[in-house]
């Protein structure tokens, strides 16, 4: 089995992103776990449509499923960052006509603290060497 996992090729709704995120934070779990990790933020949800939610994850190859055992354990098929950069790459190219440099002046316009500036500062300083971030 290799180790590259490919790029995702379904798109996850809303609702299956707050489950992969739940997922990625707990790693393997079963339908209960996910349920019971949910809650605090989704106090709605009722354990019968995380399950189908799961199921319906595996479908689309969002998440693979351990049937060796009992209950069964959902994970999800791609890494976090990798479904990021993927998703990102979309929002770039629809949102923004394919300039990453679009999509964060139009972050730093509205969504980034002062302090956060800073920080991003500090970053760009450390990469390009030369401190004129």
């Amino acid at each position: 089995m290799s180790t590259k996992t490919p790029a995702p090729t379904s798109r996850p709704t809303a609702a299956e992103l707050d489950l992969l995120q739940v997922l990625w934070r707990l790693g393997p779990a079963d339908a209960k776990t996910v349920h019971e990790a949910l809650l605090p933020d989704r106090p709605d949800a009722t354990y019968a449509t995380v399950l189908r939610q799961l199921q319906v994850m595996h479908g689309k190859g969002l998440l693979s499923r351990d049937e060796s055992q009992r209950p069964q354990l959902y994970a999800p098929v791609h890494a976090q960052d990798k479904l990021q950069q993927s998703l990102m790459k979309d929002f770039i190219a629809k949102a923004f006509a394919g300039s990453g440099k679009a999509l964060v002046l139009a972050a730093l316009k509205s969504h980034v603290s002062a302090k956060e500036r800073a920080e991003i500062r500090q970053l760009l300083a450390r990469n390009t060497g030369d401190g004129t971030a």
